[in-house]
């Protein structure tokens, strides 16, 4: 049998039908007696179809604020537009982040670019990268290049900085990421290096065979 219902079991409902009715929780606190609107908060409990209620009924106030022209149905051009902008926000390294109707601000420079989110799969390309920029950096200073060797400076520290935001997040990725066409160390190693001391077959399985051999070879001598 449930246990009887409590005073704050009657506070808590109360305080759900207040705010799901459309009393704002400022207001709703106030007849609590909360001095804070967090406390009111952890009374209030939020249903998914509240949210959707509350949120359409949001929207059709303020449409009948505009005028009316402003709300239409998209055209398949429109749509095809939306779409590509997702369509280019995939870049080598990951995703761009860039809000929908702006332009890439970083001419493509996307290692230098805030709204970059690396995916953990490219950490190996971003390796690549960086021995690729320190070699050009050691170019560079040979040749006195110095507003050159600035910028891959620059470079660097971005890429550094997202490689370690990228395994920061997903800490078992950095192990797992490697470029395309790269080989496992499994896939190096020699098959026969790989079996185990108990195969019979194995390299370390046969050496006491052959130990064995040279031993009753020499004393057949």
């Amino acid at each position: 049998m449930p246990p009887p219902p409590s005073r704050h079991d009657f506070r808590r409902i109360f305080a759900t039908e207040l705010v799901n009715s459309g009393l704002p929780i400022h207001i709703g606190a106030a007849l609590l007696g909360h001095l804070n609107v967090q406390t009111t908060r952890g009374y209030v409990a939020v249903f998914n179809e509240d949210v959707v209620r509350h949120y359409v009924a949001f929207l059709d106030q303020r449409r009948q604020l505009r005028p009316a022209d402003e709300y239409r149905d998209a055209t398949p051009a429109e749509w095809d537009e939306f779409d590509e902008h997702f369509d280019k926000r995939k870049v080598e390294l990951g995703t761009c982040g860039r809000p929908y109707g702006t332009p890439c601000q970083h001419e493509h420079a996307c290692v230098r670019c805030p709204m970059l989110h690396v995916n953990p799969k490219m950490l190996g390309r971003l390796d690549e990268l960086e021995t690729d920029l320190v070699a050009r950096r050691q170019r560079a200073e040979l040749e006195g290049w110095t507003g050159e060797a600035e910028g891959i400076d620059l470079t660097l520290t971005f890429l550094r900085s997202k490689r370690e935001d990228a395994r920061a997040k997903t800490p078992n990725a950095a192990s797992d990421a490697r470029p395309p066409g790269s080989l496992s160390n499994d896939c190096r190693t020699p098959p026969a290096a790989r079996r185990t001391p108990s195969d019979p077959h194995s390299v370390a399985g046969q050496q006491p065979d052959r130990a064995a051999g040279r031993r009753s070879t020499a004393a057949g001598a």
